[in-house]
Formats: C-alpha cells, structure tokens, sequence
C-alpha cells in the first residue's frame, strides 16, 4: 500500500473520510430529527465553564504580560533619568559617591522586581493555562466520538428494523455499536472528573498570582521609599552646601554693602525723628529760627509768628502790638496772621470765617514723597496728598519738624477731625 506521508497510509485517508462523512450525514439526520442524539445538560454546563475560565485566564495573561512591559520601559525611563542626573552631578558637589551608588540601587531593585513577578506570577499563569489545550482537544474528540456512537447505534436499530434481516451485518453493526459506545464513555468519564477539578481550582491560581504580585509590589515601593528618601537628603544637603558658599561670598563685601546703607540713611528723604519713643524715626529737623519768622512776616506772606506762650487770645494780641509797634494794623489782614508751626491755637476770627476747614487749621501742605507710619499717632502720606496743618492740642507734645494735619480729601469725606496725625515736615511742600 502506497504512502502519503509519514505515517498516513492511503487506507488510513480513506478511514479518515468516510468517518466525516458519516458524521456529517448522522448530524444532518439529527438535525432533521429523522434520528436520535445523545444529550448530556451537566456535561455541556461543564464545558461553558470550561470555556469562560479558558476565556478568564488567557485575558489576565495578556494583561500580566503588559504590566511586564510597563514595569521594563518604566525601568528604562528611571535609568536614563539617573544616567543623566549621575552626568550633570560635578565632582566637587556633596554625595557624589552616594548618587553613583544611589543610582545602582536604584537599576538593581527594578531588576529584581520584574524578575520576580515574572518567575512568581506570570509563570504561574503560564503553568495553569497549558493544561488548557490539551482538554480543549479532549473535548473536542468526545464530541466526535458521541457523534459516532449516535451514528453507530442508529445503524444497529435501522438493521435490526430491515424486512430482510441479515445476522452477519447486524453482528458486525452491533460489535461496532460496542466498541464506539466504549470508546466514547471512556472520553466523557475522564472530563467529567478533569473539568469541575480545574475549574475550582482557579481560585487558587488567582489568589496565587495576585498575592505574590502584591507581595513584591509592596516591598519594591517600600525599598524604592527609601532610595528616594536618601535622594532627596543629598539634595537637601547640596543645597545647604550652596546657601553656605553663597553666605561666605556674602561675607566677603558685606563692609561696602553697610557703608552704602549708611550713606543712604542720610538722604534729604529720611523722616525727621521725634525726641523720645516711637524709636526708628530718623533724626529731628531744626525749627525755624524767630529771624527767619520775622522775615516771613515781612514778606506778607499770609503767615504770622506763633506766640511763644499758650496765653489766652487778648495776651497774645497785646503782644503782637508791642512786637509790631508803629505798624497800622488796619492795613493788615486779621484773617492771614496765622502762625507757620506755633502750637497755639487758631484765632477764632480765622476758624470762624470759614465753615469747610478744621478747628485749629493753619495752612495747607502737599506730600513731594510717600511716607509710611510707624506709630499710630502719625499720619500716612502717598505723593500728591493734600493736608490740612492744624494746631496741636498741647503745644509740649510738637517735636520738632513735624506738623500735624489731617488729608483734605479725608476731612471734606468725613468732617472727622480724629483723623489727624504728626507727620514730617520735609516730606512736604507748603500751597
């Protein structure tokens, strides 16, 4: 007999087609209901199980393997990130031995934990998925083998139920029933043990693979924590190294740095200080002198010399006349003798003539600079303000260079004359 291939034979091949046939003509028949099939509801319950739990663990095979690649490009992303931190470092920078260590830990425990999960978890997938094709055949040819035992018993009635009854083929029929019934039943008790074992066995497997993968997880953050702690206390360390270098350079100009300040604390903008408290007032200005109030007298310019008493209103008019002996006062305006700083208190034809200006009002100022206050007594000033100088209450608290006054934009607003404070003189422009 002449071969096909290795180990087909041409008798084999003919064996082979006319089994299909008579397969495919006993299902055609069962379909048709022109004959019977052989039903098992608990077996067929089996291999739906069998076939999800197949489905089940090849998915969270693949999805395994892709954590796998995650897992190697992440840990080639850190290496290079490393490498390129490990080239930046300089030599002379603190824990440059520690970095290079450092970075060798690091690439170290990534290794180790992809090796891990993949000799514990994924192996493990691996195992229990290979049983899987080797049942998924075994099933497969119970199913044939069912079909020829249907087959095979359908020939075996049809002989028995002929007119004309032939003993010799029905023998043979009835052998072939036997063998194909044996066969057959051989097949479905072995799946009927295998099938609900492996399928309660996933459990298993899953409790496993995700308890090893766990497992690793934790001790690879946990020993990772500790790296990037130690990361981050030479980062901290070289920082401390830089802030110390860059205090000794400092260091190195700090006396031309003070006697710049120095001579810039003596600018014509620092405030006049008042004696005593509040301190960090900068020093006091010098008060005019009575000879240059007598020149502003002179000039008429709507200014008057303060008393230098705080005498009551007729006395200090009485004085005024014996200072300004052989001048006609009816030439003067009353309402312009008005003193520049004096603490003495507004006259009060001036406070009475008009309605819209504070008791005690003098004369007004605008601010040629920003001043900020430093007591609550003082006044702040912006560029542009405009303020109402008025008298202080008591002429013994009046520093010298510093006036009291109240914003006009405030005092038109409000008509409060709490409001006003002390603020310095040569922050200030008089109108």
């Amino acid at each position: 007999m002449a071969e096909l291939g290795k180990g087909v034979t041409a008798g084999k091949l003919a064996i082979n087609v006319q089994k299909r046939l008579s397969r495919a003509q006993e299902k055609v028949l069962q379909k048709l209901g022109k004959a019977d099939e052989t039903r098992d509801a608990a077996f067929e319950e089996m291999v739906a199980n069998f076939n999800k739990q197949m489905t089940e663990g090849t998915k969270l095979q693949k999805d395994l393997k892709a954590y796998l690649t995650a897992v190697k490009t992440l840990h080639d992303a850190s290496r290079r990130l490393q490498d390129c931190l490990a080239e930046m470092y300089e030599p002379d920078w603190f824990g440059k031995e520690e970095m290079d260590t450092l970075a060798e830990d690091t690439d170290t425990l990534w290794l180790d934990y992809h090796q891990n999960i993949t000799d514990k978890s994924l192996v493990c997938m691996d195992t229990y998925l290979s049983q899987f094709p080797d049942i998924k055949a075994r099933i497969a040819k119970r199913d044939r083998k069912m079909v020829d035992f249907d087959s095979a018993r359908h020939h075996f009635s049809s002989l028995q139920k002929g007119k004309k009854k032939d003993e010799a083929k029905i023998a043979k029929a009835e052998e072939e029933l036997g063998r194909a019934q044996k066969i057959f039943e051989e097949l479905n008790v072995e799946l009927q043990d295998e099938l609900p074992v492996l399928w309660d066995s996933r459990v298993g497997v899953y409790v496993n693979t995700f308890q090893s993968l766990a497992g690793h997880q934790e001790k690879f953050h946990r020993d990772m924590s500790k790296l990037s702690q130690n990361l981050n206390d030479i980062m901290t360390k070289l920082e401390e190294q830089r802030q110390l270098k860059k205090g000794g350079d400092i260091a190195t100009t700090g006396d031309g740095a003070k006697s710049d300040e120095a001579n810039h604390s003596d600018s014509a903008c620092s405030a006049p200080k008042r004696p005593g408290p509040p301190p960090g007032r900068p020093p006091p200005r010098l008060t005019p002198s009575p000879d240059q109030r007598q020149q502003h007298a002179d000039m008429f310019d709507d200014e008057a010399s303060p008393p230098d008493t705080h005498t009551e209103s007729t006395s200090t008019t009485t004085q005024q006349c014996e200072s300004w002996s052989g001048v006609n006062l009816m030439d003067w305006d009353v309402e312009v003798l008005q003193p520049v700083t004096g603490p003495a208190p507004q006259s009060s034809a001036t406070s009475s003539s008009d309605g819209e200006l504070p008791p005690g009002f003098l004369y007004k100022v605008k601010a040629i600079h920003d001043y900020a206050a430093t007591d609550g007594d003082e006044l702040e000033l912006k560029n542009g303000d405009v303020v109402l100088v008025v008298a202080f209450d008591n002429p013994d608290e009046q520093d010298d260079g510093w006036l009291m006054g109240l914003k006009e934009s405030q005092w038109l607003k409000e008509k409060n004359i709490s409001a006003k404070g002390v603020f310095p003189e040569n922050f200030t422009q008089k109108i």
